[in-house]
């Protein structure tokens, strides 16, 4: 029977371990609080990380995985905290330990997740990335942390080679009008009866405000510091937590999934990441940050066929598909920066088509 070392003991989970299921998932007799399935035998053996930890930590790196080879990450497995959606069959091999959660929400379930649980244990610095990214990024997982470490309150760190991009489509994302986005609009996908300006307003900005548009990192991989995370209060997280991915959108691919991808960077830091006006443009291309510049980020054409996105080396800017031009509002102009890139698999994908 495999077990799991921990801070403060051991915990391990088989087929016979009572599990209670309450409003914020299963708990285990001694109150260690996971979150599965409506299945809970099938939790045999599975290596679980208790939530009570060291606090005060510098540096940790939150991985939403499914069933991604984690062998980049082994180096710095110590730092890692993983958070697997596949189940036991696919669960990360030592020497990583992990956390079980339900196949639901995408990667946004798992960070919100994290940062709703461990509140109050945040690490100074916490690298949030998903199981593959190296069809994101093109650095080192150390030249990563490197550069994380250098984050200062307010920053958030984003990674080449994707650079910015942006999102305008307020009334809902039209995913027939982008055939490279079709491995999502094909599959099961529940939808959010909300708008996404209704759910950015509500629960993001929480004003009745209306911007042009807002940056976002495609693939949702940032770094930010403890003091960001907690310019908001452990219930604005847990409300939009709920609202995002329990309750009616617990569901492998909900709609808000792909919002709150976008929703990140204006959450954390509205000032660079969010344009409210037309006038509210950066007269230079890029922050002091090296990222596009307020307004300045990439938009996807309609009717593309491939999502190459732009792409950017050191200072080098490679933009198969558009310019990078101002954002404006326009009804004449329907392009978007809708680059849809997630934590999940093919295999995962073919799952939630023959279970939804």
């Amino acid at each position: 029977m495999e077990q799991a070392k921990c801070n403060d003991g051991i915990i391990t989970l088989t087929r016979e371990t009572p599990l209670h299921l309450g409003e914020q998932g299963v708990k285990s007799p001694k109150g260690a609080r996971i979150t599965q399935d409506s299945e809970p035998q099938k939790l045999e053996s599975l290596r679980y990380v208790n939530p009570t930890r060291q606090r005060d930590l510098e540096f940790e790196i939150v991985v939403s995985h499914y069933n991604e080879d984690l062998t980049w990450l082994k180096q710095h497995s110590a730092e890692c905290c993983v958070y697997s959606k596949g189940g036991e069959k696919n669960a990360p091999e030592p020497p990583f330990k992990y956390t079980p959660l339900p196949n639901i929400g995408r990667e946004g379930h798992t960070f919100l997740n994290h940062i709703v649980n461990q509140y109050d244990s945040l690490a100074k610095v916490t690298l949030f990335v998903q199981g593959r990214i190296d069809d994101h990024v093109d650095m080192t997982l150390a030249e990563m942390k490197a550069k994380a470490m250098t984050t200062v309150p307010g920053q958030v760190t984003t990674y080449p080679f994707r650079e910015l991009e942006l999102f305008e489509h307020w009334e809902g994302i039209p995913w027939d009008k982008y055939p490279c986005w079709k491995r999502w609009s094909s599959m099961a996908t529940q939808k959010m009866s909300e708008t996404p300006l209704e759910l950015f307003q509500r629960y993001i900005s929480e004003s009745d405000r209306t911007p042009v548009a807002i940056g976002f990192a495609p693939g949702a991989i940032f770094a930010v510091r403890k003091e960001t995370i907690m310019r908001h209060s452990k219930a604005f997280y847990e409300r939009l937590l709920q609202k995002m991915f329990l309750g009616e959108m617990a569901h492998v691919n909900p709609e808000t999934g792909h919002y709150m991808e976008r929703f990140w960077l204006a959450m954390f830091n509205p000032d660079e990441y969010v344009q409210w006006n037309e006038s509210d443009l950066s007269e230079a291309e890029r922050n002091k940050d090296g990222q596009l510049a307020k307004g300045r980020w990439y938009r996807t054409p309609m009717g593309s066929a491939v999502d190459l996105g732009a792409m950017r080396r050191g200072e080098e800017i490679d933009s198969p598909m558009s310019p990078i031009s101002p954002v404006t509002r326009s009804s004449s102009t329907p392009d978007s920066s809708e680059t849809e890139l997630s934590m999940m698999t093919d295999d995962e994908i073919l799952e939630s088509k023959t279970e939804g």
